[in-house]
């Protein structure tokens, strides 16, 4: 059964450009993808393991590491752990919606 996604003008117009032109991390752009697709275009957290990251966007473990820390650095991306070792909970920061 196909699925569609829709994504905000703004992710296509503003934030790919963004990271993949000007940040030059076409990966961050991919992961942000893979979440956007799991939060349901940010409308709820979503629980996911680098290596589930990885999996899913076809990037190494270290490409996905590097992304989130940059979706991050970025305040694109808000991360939460219920323990140390527990897998992150991942909420997209939408400030263009605001």
């Amino acid at each position: 059964m196909e699925q569609r996604i829709a994504f905000d003008a703004y992710v296509i117009d503003a934030l790919m450009p963004d990271l993949v032109g000007h940040d030059h991390r076409p990966a961050a752009f991919l992961v942000y993808a893979w979440l956007w697709r799991h939060t349901r275009g940010a409308a709820r957290s979503t629980v996911a393991s680098y290596r589930m990251l990885a999996d899913g966007t076809g990037l190494s473990k270290r490409a996905v590491q590097h992304a989130i820390a940059l979706l991050a650095r970025r305040r694109l991306v808000e991360i939460t752990r219920k323990s140390p070792t527990a897998s992150p909970a991942y909420r997209l920061i939408c400030h263009w919606r605001r």
